[in-house]
């Protein structure tokens, strides 16, 4: 309990941060650093098709279907194949809650709006193709999650591709900076409760 309680509490620390963090970039980072990347973005566009969310999601439910195959013919699975397949059932899970709950809630225009005139503001749009929290980031962010809470050692190495993943996104204007912290924040937060849930699962089999 007092474990329990203590995860608590640095989580909601977390979030009071991020909150800020996202405040703080939303009212005064966000536009100039769209701005400053505009042209760079453009140059960049082709790899929204490669690397677009509905790419992720198929590869992910494949990757599912076949660990499932996988069970049913061999009776079992090791543990890095159900920790994969957790991590891709929680990125999906996250990517829907963010774009069908999230976006369509907080209606943030996206940087290729705002940068054609729209208002960056919360509650100016309502759809589910906005801008925050950043759809990509959830999906990568909560398939990290699992992997850092049930593979402890891997937490640098994905916290730095997180960084990477995060910076092109920017970069390539496809998401204001305050998009990809709220969207990160998201997925690692759904990773790391999916991850802590199923250890607490195995734990009792």
């Amino acid at each position: 309990m007092k474990r329990f309680a203590s995860v608590v509490r640095i989580w909601l620390a977390s979030f009071v941060l991020c909150a800020a963090a996202v405040a703080f970039s939303f009212a005064q980072i966000d536009v100039t650093v769209a701005r400053h990347f505009w042209r760079v973005g453009r140059h960049l566009s082709g790899l929204s098709t490669a690397f677009g969310a509905a790419v992720i999601l198929a590869v992910e439910s494949a990757v599912v279907l076949a660990l499932i195959l996988a069970r049913l013919v061999r009776g079992h699975l090791s543990r890095l194949g159900e920790t994969l397949g957790i991590a891709c059932l929680a990125s999906i899970c996250a990517y829907a809650i963010n774009d069908e709950v999230l976006k369509p809630f907080f209606g943030v225009a996206d940087p290729a709006a705002v940068l054609g005139g729209a208002r960056h503001a919360f509650f100016a749009m309502s759809f589910a193709d906005g801008s925050f929290p950043s759809g990509h980031m959830a999906l990568a962010g909560a398939f990290a999650g699992v992997f850092m809470r049930l593979y402890p050692v891997s937490v640098r190495a994905l916290a730095a591709l997180l960084l990477l993943a995060a910076a092109l996104l920017v970069v390539g204007d496809w998401h204001f900076l305050s998009d990809v912290i709220a969207g990160t924040f998201l997925g690692v937060s759904a990773g790391i409760l999916a991850g802590e849930g199923w250890l607490a699962h195995s734990t009792s089999r």
